[in-house]
């Protein structure tokens, strides 16, 4: 059986998920970032979660060489974050407040809620490369995350 890509992907898009920038640095020390909706829980012991990169994003080589990341879910005021780290532009982080990590990883000061990773397990997903990752620390804001749904930002109502 054969699907059409466009709707497999459309239909895809009926699932609606928060957003997330994951954040490391490359073998240089450049950090890179990248907008993910793939994002996931695994496991709560130990405490793992997955995301998927793709393998034709610049940044792949720094994500699959990456010892340690970090997930960051936006807030509903963050649209102009997910679509700057959803670019191809190299200098993601110019005006973007951040900090490092003990283990150098880029962390963004402003979100939702923030786990910082170390890789567990690297899968082939077809044309994405899952990425399976151990917290170790987290960071809870409880602030109204921003959701995706359909190819467009949505409100998620908590009601």
């Amino acid at each position: 059986m054969s699907l059409d890509q466009r709707e497999f992907r459309d239909a895809l898009g009926e699932f609606a998920t928060g957003v997330t920038v994951v954040t490391a640095k490359d073998k240089d020390g450049t950090p890179v970032g990248a907008t993910a909706n793939s994002f996931s829980s695994v496991s709560l012991d130990p405490p793992l979660v997955l995301w998927n990169v793709a393998k034709t994003a610049n940044c792949f080589d720094a994500f699959n060489a990456a010892e340690h990341f970090a997930v960051h879910i936006l807030h509903s005021g963050q649209e102009d974050i997910s679509k700057r780290f959803a670019t191809k532009d190299n200098d993601k982080f110019s005006g973007v407040e951040w900090h490092e990590s003990a283990e150098g990883v880029p962390l963004l000061t402003d979100f939702d809620v923030r786990f910082e990773c170390s890789t567990e397990h690297l899968y082939d997903g077809g044309d994405h490369l899952i990425i399976v990752g151990r917290v170790h620390a987290m960071d809870n804001k409880v602030r109204e995350p921003l959701g995706f749904y359909k190819g467009r930002y949505a409100k998620i109502v908590t009601d």
